[in-house]
């Protein structure tokens, strides 16, 4: 079920049972994301993330897990949305490499597969303050494309990078 990318990296959907595993990954993401934007606590001293037991009861959201030499390295959040002319897109709500994974491959390594696994148009979205984040998609979405992307600023200043992940035609 999971997909090996290399020799070390791979991406595989989160079962139910993983859930806890993404909880505890989501606490990471959200304490490196405090760098960029006000995020608090809660009285349990965890961070919120009001959408991850959706993952799990609505269809057109997925769970997966990204792990290095067989240790968990990150996660991401896909969403499957319709625009207003009906047309389908996948959108990259969340993504996670841990910094021990980041600069080696592992982050554009396990982007590529989600835009293969999902062909058709693509939203990537950054908020206005994370630069970091920005550099990294549109490396990652430029050398996925060959720089053939359009990027826009929308609301509060966020940055959207809309592109295609071609359908691949299987032999035979």
């Amino acid at each position: 079920m999971g997909e090996h990318l290399s020799e070390s990296v791979e991406v595989r959907r989160a079962s139910i049972g993983e859930k806890l595993i993404l909880r505890h990954l989501i606490q990471l993401y959200s304490y490196d994301f405090t760098e960029f934007e006000e995020i608090e606590m809660d009285e349990h001293g965890l961070y919120r993330y009001d959408y991850l037991d959706h993952y799990w009861t609505e269809e057109e959201r997925m769970p997966f897990l990204v792990r290095v030499g067989g240790n968990l390295a990150g996660f991401a959040l896909v969403k499957r949305e319709v625009k207003d002319d009906g047309s389908p897109y996948s959108f990259m709500a969340e993504f996670f490499v841990m910094k021990k994974y980041r600069g080696k491959g592992m982050g554009q390594a396990a982007a590529f597969y989600l835009f293969e696994l999902f062909p058709g148009e693509w939203q990537v979205s950054e908020i206005a303050t994370n630069y970091p984040a920005q550099a990294f998609w549109r490396k990652i979405i430029g050398r996925y494309t060959g720089g053939n992307f359009e990027e826009s600023v929308i609301e509060d200043g966020n940055v959207l990078q809309v592109f295609t992940s071609p359908q691949k035609i299987s032999a035979g």
